[in-house]
């Protein structure tokens, strides 16, 4: 869950290196480092912390590099500290090397180079990789051909890139599991982990897949498979704006990510209604309609907050589509020997479109022979290439670590998925009509408890001290209480849980005191007596109540000590409106506490690693 950016041309690339890192730093935040070649000397150097500490320590230097590489790491093997930083370099630093992944069989490679007189430095498993292709090079071979020889002894992920000064005309980067791209420019080109590092640069990208090596100049590349095939590649497109992954006049990608939501949500579902059809229409699903409708059972695979986007999808798809639906945690899928088959379509859900788990969860149903279905966010993202079939949720780069404005963009699409499917089967015109309808109008009613937000910091500010938090729902908004905790836990580093409002009373009802804050989502529905029961239970308790309720409900003020009004929708929709309340919930408390939001201790955007 490392940031990777790497530059050859005729610039000084450190300005362009630090940018590049700036724009990753979400990817990791632990430790930066900078692998330039100066007049043919290797320049390493490396610092614990946040970018802005490298950049410091580099602006007192004088350097003038037209070749580097650069990265900002989440630490997996060996604390947050310069040596464990990366670039990690062999014993002369004549090859320097960072890497994204893990590398598995890393101690047996180890104990191996230690026994051959290798020396190492740090506590990673990446150091490895530098040792190994200097081992390689040892044998007088060239250095693409150390890299590939290198790693076809490597057990596990990686994405990486090499720089030597025994070739400074070249980077040699490989990707097995880790996301690595080729920005392509005039007389200079860009290597990255992530197309938002290299977007200021280029916008013609080339996307690497599993197995390929590549050696890249200033005017030229060349890819390779991990058997020396010369491959063919695609140079790609990309349209992202510079403004769609700066702040802006926000004070966190947080806030404008939640304040986007609007416009999001819309371009999540823009030309895809079907109004005189009653359906949606999805280029990506094109032509696998009556496979999916006609399917014995749809498993959905996820992890974090996107796992609890196919929660809500499962109550939707099983309400409108009458199909049944299981929902996988994406880690836990492969290790259990799960039962697929051909008659099965497997969904797999993820912001980034590089998740591990998910990506590794996702060959397993396609290698048992089931329909595979990806959705994501990112445009040429490895679930985009691996699936048989999918959507783009549309909802733009999302750079704060807690996801926001995915989330809703996500169940916008699984909706209108799930109105495809049933419109195929048994959903009449009219049924279809009055969802489409009611979609239509989501985006002005998020603006409308957006324009609410001074009230929930208000509220945000009662509760900076509590050490615990409850979130309660029930039907739909059971996985919504889930994804509040779960937002709150990220940002806040309060302790919270999420659980259906009725299993309260086996065993969370013994945390309720005076000093427990309990949030409730409870809109006017076919459960809401049933909510209002628990909470009774929990007032009786003494416990302080925050409750997310429907506009038209004037009974919920007087039983509750707070209460966020929300705008009526039908059932399957509500989500996307009762989360955004405890988005903003956790957003304020966290910024009370003086807490960084945008990147919380511990925790990385897109999880590529195990």
């Amino acid at each position: 869950m490392c940031g990777i950016i790497g530059y050859i041309g005729g610039k000084n690339c450190v300005p362009i290196l630090i940018e590049g890192l700036k724009r990753l730093e979400y990817r990791g935040y632990d430790s930066a480092g900078v692998g330039l070649i100066e007049n043919n000397t290797p320049v390493v150097i490396k610092k614990k912390g946040r970018v802005a500490e490298l950049e410091n320590k580099i602006s007192k230097l004088k350097i003038d590099s037209s070749v580097g590489i650069a990265h900002t790491r989440w630490a997996t093997h060996g604390e947050p500290n310069e040596v464990n930083a990366h670039p990690h370099v062999n014993k002369d630093s004549t090859i320097f090397l960072v890497h994204n992944g893990i590398i598995e069989n890393f101690n047996e490679l180890r104990t191996d180079l230690q026994n051959k007189g290798f020396e190492f430095r740090s506590e990673t498993d990446s150091e490895v990789l530098v040792q190994l292709i200097d081992f390689f090079m040892g044998k007088d071979v060239s250095l693409f051909d150390a890299v590939r020889y290198a790693m076809n002894m490597v057990k596990g992920t990686y994405g990486i890139a090499i720089a030597s000064t025994h070739v400074p005309e070249k980077i040699i980067v490989a990707r097995k599991g880790s996301p690595l791209v080729i920005g392509l420019g005039n007389g200079e080109n860009f290597i990255a982990s992530d197309v938002n590092a290299i977007i200021s640069y280029t916008s013609s990208i080339v996307y690497l897949d599993d197995g390929e090596i590549a050696c890249v100049q200033k005017d030229s590349f060349e890819v390779k498979n991990i058997d020396d095939e010369l491959i063919e590649k695609e140079i790609q497109q990309v349209k992202i704006s510079i403004d769609s992954i700066s702040k802006g006049n926000y004070a966190h990608f947080m806030l404008k990510e939640i304040m986007e939501q609007p416009v999001s949500v819309k371009n999540s579902f823009r030309g895809r209604l079907l109004f005189e059809e009653g359906s949606s229409k999805l280029g990506g699903l094109q032509g696998f309609e009556t496979r999916i409708a006609n399917s014995n059972r749809i498993l959905i695979c996820a992890c974090g907050t996107s796992w609890h986007a196919g929660l809500v999808a499962e109550y939707m798809i099983e309400q409108y589509a009458g199909i049944p639906v299981e929902v996988e945690y994406a880690s836990e899928f492969r290790y259990r020997n799960p039962i697929i088959t051909a008659d099965d379509t497997c969904i797999f859900i993820s912001q980034s479109g590089e998740t591990a788990d998910t990506l590794a969860a996702m060959k397993e149903a396609k290698r048992r022979g089931a329909l595979v279905l990806g959705v994501c966010n990112v445009v040429g993202s490895s679930i985009a290439r691996e699936s048989h079939a999918g959507v783009y949720i549309h909802a733009g780069p999302e750079i704060g670590v807690a996801s926001t404005k995915a989330f809703t963009s996500q169940l916008v699409v699984l909706a209108l998925i799930t109105i495809l499917i049933a419109r195929t089967k048994h959903l009449s015109l009219v049924d279809g009509q009055n969802i489409l309808r009611e979609l239509d109008k989501i985006p002005s009613k998020i603006q409308q408890i957006l324009d609410n937000h001074a009230k929930i910091e208000k509220i945000a500010e009662e509760f900076i001290d509590s050490k615990n938090f409850l979130y309660l729902g029930r039907g739909y908004n059971f996985p919504v209480a889930l994804e509040g905790a779960l937002k709150l836990k990220e940002i806040s580093y309060i302790h919270a849980e999420g659980y259906p409002a009725a299993e309260m009373k086996h065993g969370p009802i013994a945390l309720i005191d005076k000093n427990m804050p309990a949030v409730f989502i409870s809109p006017v529905d076919s459960v809401y007596e049933k909510v209002l029961s628990n909470i009774e239970e929990v007032k009786a308790r003494k416990g302080r109540i925050i409750a997310i309720a429907t506009e038209d409900d004037n009974y919920i003020d007087k039983i509750v000590d707070y209460v966020i009004k929300v705008p009526n929708t039908i059932r399957m929709l509500m989500p996307i409106l009762t989360v955004i309340p405890l988005q903003l919930l956790a957003y304020h408390i966290a910024v009370k506490k003086g807490l960084n939001v945008d990147q919380p201790r511990n925790l990385a955007k897109s999880v590529t690693v195990e």
